[in-house]
């Protein structure tokens, strides 16, 4: 640690800054679902999602080995670019944090990384291969395979349970949803916190106080799960309340299924190093789960700008960071003036959030404003069409005889149905 220079020092304490934004921004995969099912209480569920993250990040490295030492070549790099890099992933967190959209918090980073790179030492600095297999792929496959694995899931537990009464097992459908949830933060936890102690191990790195190819230290573990840990207790609301009310409405079943497909496939792919986004796949298994449920409804127009936050978060986030590194580059006023915007567009950002804030108190409202928008025209027009029963004499209802006949032809006896 006596070898931590100034400038590591603050790119130790940006990254950590990261993975607190990183928390909130998440805190919506692993708990919108429970919390807007009832399950749990919204400060419980949040409180309960931050230890279990915090567990998590020590549970593997693998995450981390994959950023430390195989997205972007160590050599050549310094430690300005992961200053910028960090940057840029930090604005593009805060701002769709703001307007609510369950973005990558990973592909803003790994998009910072690429575009700090790019703009410090060209393409060499990038390994491409490793971006596609490990970064690209998992990002279009994890969200289709959650989503199958949710809709198969919802198919078969309403399935089973259609001969059962619904309130007699919605106690049963509750509990197995906290403990999903809770594999859910475990999960994510044990790929999302390792991303932060990948950039800070990088960091250390290329400052020469650790060996290239080096494992995170015990204090770089501990210090990214509390950070992660803050920020999830602190409760990303904006997002809870799109995972949890603006995508589809979820009932306990479907919470249940969503939220188990998504940890296993968070878990499977942590486990083989695929530094995938937590978002995605939670985003995912939602909608899987909105669709498995007969008459259920997805709001796609919510769910198309979160597809255009995906695809624009790793360019996005590449730019800013280029732009970053750009003004790094120039010297100690450069970095001066970088860190000044971070602190500044941070501060404009929060004064935005503050007018109209959502919180714990009104995550689960049903406001239209916040929640995205009501379910589908055609849905509701269905709803609203409510078929005679069977075997209704029309002489009998006579809102009906003036409904299907004119006023010479209703005085006339009707024919039964």
């Amino acid at each position: 640690m006596e070898h931590i220079t100034l400038l590591l020092g603050i790119v130790i304490v940006t990254a950590l800054v990261f993975d607190f934004t990183n928390g909130f921004h998440d805190t919506a995969n692993a708990m919108a679902t429970t919390i807007s099912t009832g399950a749990l209480k919204p400060k419980t569920a949040v409180a309960m999602s931050a230890v279990l993250n915090l567990v998590g990040a020590f549970l593997s490295v693998e995450v981390a080995k994959t950023i430390s030492g195989g997205l972007i070549n160590e050599s050549g790099i310094t430690t300005e670019v992961i200053f910028a890099a960090l940057v840029g992933a930090i604005l593009w967190n805060l701002l769709t944090w703001l307007i609510g959209l369950p973005s990558s918090s990973s592909h803003a980073l790994f998009g910072g990384l690429i575009g700090a790179t790019l703009m410090s030492v060209g393409t060499s600095g990038v390994n491409g291969s490793v971006v596609i297999t490990k970064v690209l792929l998992p990002a279009i496959a994890a969200p289709l395979v959650a989503g199958v694995a949710a809709y198969l899931a919802t198919k078969l537990t309403f399935k089973l349970a259609s001969r059962t009464d619904e309130k007699a097992t919605a106690k049963g459908y509750r509990a197995g949803q906290i403990a999903s949830a809770g594999l859910v933060s475990l999960a994510h936890g044990t790929n999302d916190a390792q991303k932060t102690m990948g950039v800070i191990t990088l960091a250390l790195v290329t400052g020469n106080v650790l060996a290239p190819g080096s494992n995170p230290p015990l204090w770089v573990i501990v210090s990214a799960g509390v950070a992660i840990a803050a920020g999830t207790y602190l409760g990303g609301w904006r997002i809870i309340r799109t995972m949890g009310k603006g995508l589809t409405d979820l009932r306990p079943p479907q919470g249940f299924a969503a939220q188990t497909g998504a940890a296993t496939v968070i878990l499977a792919s942590s486990h083989l190093g695929f530094s995938l986004s937590t978002t995605q796949v939670c985003s995912g298994s939602v909608m899987g789960a909105g669709l498995g449920r007969k008459g259920g409804v997805v709001r796609w127009s919510t769910a198309t700008r979160m597809f255009v936050a995906w695809g624009l978060t790793l360019p996005a986030a590449g730019l800013v960071a280029a732009a970053a590194e750009f003004l790094t580059g120039q010297g100690a006023w450069g970095v001066t003036a970088v860190a000044v915007l971070l602190v500044a567009g941070s501060g404009v950002i929060w004064a935005l959030s503050r007018r109209k804030p959502v919180d714990h108190t009104n995550v689960t409202a049903d406001d239209l404003e916040t929640s995205g928008e009501p379910a589908g025209v055609v849905t509701a027009a269905v709803a609203a069409v409510t078929p005679p029963p069977a075997g209704v004499l029309l002489h009998d209802t006579d809102d009906i005889k003036a409904t299907l006949h004119s006023p010479a032809e209703a005085a006339r006896p009707a024919a039964s149905v």
